[in-house]
């Protein structure tokens, strides 16, 4: 293997570890309140993890590229902060992955807690189980 390809092999790691770190702090959180709340917005909330799934891939990225481009919102917000442009730089490609995989990490994330029956959480909390 040449060097070009170990850089690539290295590149795909660090965007595979840092991805699925992210995943799993912001998805669990997401996935248990959509598990246990009775919210009004909690069908529009998971309508928009789940968007990725419906958009094909191309869609989803020309959307990201108009958010986080100069004249986009989030691309405003990133310059006016210091923080530089996201598109086609590694912060950027971690914040598309995240986007794109949130679906996978938070649905069956949702599923498991739900299938929590509500007497265990309950038997749990008496036995003085802090929430977490």
């Amino acid at each position: 293997m040449t060097a070009a390809d170990w850089t690539t092999v290295r590149l795909t790691a660090e965007l595979a570890a840092l991805t699925t770190v992210l995943l799993l702090l912001a998805g669990t959180p997401v996935a248990w309140w959509l598990a246990r709340t009775r919210s009004v917005v909690k069908p529009v909330v998971a309508a928009l993890v789940a968007m990725p799934l419906v958009l094909p891939p191309t869609v989803l990225g020309f959307y990201l590229l108009l958010l986080m481009g100069p004249q986009g919102p989030v691309g405003q917000l990133t310059q006016a902060l210091g923080l530089g442009r996201l598109p086609f730089t590694f912060a950027g490609l971690v914040v598309a992955s995240v986007l794109y995989s949130m679906p996978f990490v938070v649905q069956p994330l949702q599923q498991a807690f739900e299938a929590i029956p509500e007497r265990t959480l309950e038997a749990a909390a008496t036995l003085r189980a802090s929430p977490w």
